[in-house]
């Protein structure tokens, strides 16, 4: 019997439908530099997935004096520069929304950056299907608290009237997939910047490239039939 597909699909933008994290780094770099600051790589890596008030906290402690709304604006309109010179799509991701779309499975966008950056990437998204891209868009400024709580996701399943449990989330960080885990969606890890450890709470690709709508039909029957045996 084939598996029924997701009643919906939550996917990260940041590091998983677009590869902007370099994006980030080179503001977050640039903005301590001005107030005389260093960045390491290694600090940059330790907020990917993070809510960026939580990354504007950091900058103020690099020396970076603006209010923490002042940190996020500015970070993301130095990413969003980028993003207009080149979309810097992750393999397979554009291939597998369209597949998704073309079959009439509802989708969200779950993401930590601000609405209006979601937005922007959402159309661009749209403008490639030649149709809307995503149903709803969460955003960092949606949410009362950041990744690694599932708020994010749990608040899309409510606005797109889907049971968490029949959704799929795609994630590439550990703090992002934690929340989408917690949220009790049958959860997808595609590492990019960081290590995700293998583990019974979710399931592991190296690339969505080649992936369809019915791999994450079975991604989720297998998760359905774990939590229906009492498995983690």
């Amino acid at each position: 019997m084939t598996p029924a597909l997701p009643a919906a699909v939550l996917w990260d933008m940041d590091g998983t439908l677009i590869d902007s994290e370099p994006y980030w780094f080179e503001a977050q770099a640039d903005l301590v530099a001005r107030f005389g600051g260093t960045w390491s790589d290694e600090e940059a890596l330790e907020l990917v997935g993070a809510g960026l008030w939580l990354t504007a906290e950091v900058m103020q402690r690099k020396g970076c004096p603006w209010d923490a709304d002042a940190i996020v604006d500015h970070l993301t309109d130095a990413v969003l520069e980028g993003i207009r010179r080149e979309v810097p799509w992750r393999p397979g991701a554009r291939e597998l929304l369209s597949s998704l779309r073309e079959r009439d499975v509802t989708t969200g966008l779950v993401t930590m950056s601000i609405r209006r950056m979601a937005t922007e990437v959402a159309e661009a998204a749209s403008q490639h299907l030649g149709g809307t891209a995503f149903d709803v868009i969460v955003s960092g400024d949606d949410v009362g608290v950041p990744k690694p709580d599932p708020e994010a996701y749990l608040l899309a399943a409510a606005q797109l009237d889907v049971e968490i449990r029949d959704c799929v989330a795609i994630e590439d960080s550990p703090t992002g997939l934690t929340a989408a885990v917690a949220s009790g969606a049958a959860s997808i890890g595609v590492p990019l910047m960081l290590p995700i450890a293998d583990g019974p709470t979710h399931t592991l690709w190296s690339t969505l490239d080649g992936r369809t709508p019915e791999d994450l039909a079975v991604v989720l029957a297998e998760r359905t039939a774990q939590n229906s045996t009492g498995g983690a």
